[in-house]
């Protein structure tokens, strides 16, 4: 297995991505994931707390109530373009495995403080070398400029304007249902930092 972190989280033209990077393994491992838990991992990555706990930040409190603990996340498979990852859990010295969706267990062991890992099957299928900034910032390599590479986290508020943008462009274009799709990310996103 290679341990991994998360690298960054990005916007991209087909949604949000999380990388996850191997710290002795040059390969980087994207996985597309929803918005809310874009949204739930990028306020870890902010460090971004909030009054009233989210769903992974419930999850957290029961096992902790529970007196179980994650010992790690693996993100195990990738079966038809889809990613599967599994919770180890530890109670009263027994571990057990849970399978879950790897944006869910990326959000739970960020606040769990639990490791990442990443099968040799999967990176070797999915993951890719980034291209790297030079001393003036520019991408190494053959690297589009708007791709991973070069996004890091984006702040909530700059997310936001690009799931905007991408709406405006969307409608202008005239691809009506990404622009809907948009368009309830957006509401989703907004109505998430207004609640108590």
């Amino acid at each position: 297995m290679i341990h991994v972190k998360i690298e960054g989280l990005s916007l991209s033209n087909m949604g949000f991505v999380v990388l996850l990077r191997g710290e002795d393994d040059p390969r980087t491992l994207p996985i597309f994931i929803g918005g809310a838990e874009a949204q739930s991992i990028a306020l870890q990555l902010e460090k971004v707390t909030i009054p009233r706990p989210m769903t992974h930040d419930l999850l957290k409190n029961i096992l902790d109530c529970m007196e179980c603990r994650l010992k790690r996340v693996v993100i195990s498979e990738l079966v038809e373009s889809t990613f599967y990852a599994v919770l180890v859990m530890e109670r009263d010295g027994l571990e057990t495995e849970v399978d879950a969706r790897p944006s869910d267990a990326l959000a739970l062991a960020m606040r769990c403080g639990s490791p990442l890992y990443v099968t040799q099957k999967v990176m070797n299928v999915a993951g890719v070398v980034l291209a790297e900034p030079d001393a003036a910032g520019k991408d190494k390599g053959d690297a589009p400029a708007d791709g991973p590479a070069k996004k890091k986290t984006a702040p909530l508020q700059s997310v936001l304007e690009q799931l905007k943008d991408q709406l405006e462009k969307a409608v202008v274009e005239e691809r009506f249902e990404e622009a809907a799709k948009l368009r309830d990310q957006i509401k989703q996103w907004e109505q998430s930092h207004t609640k108590n």
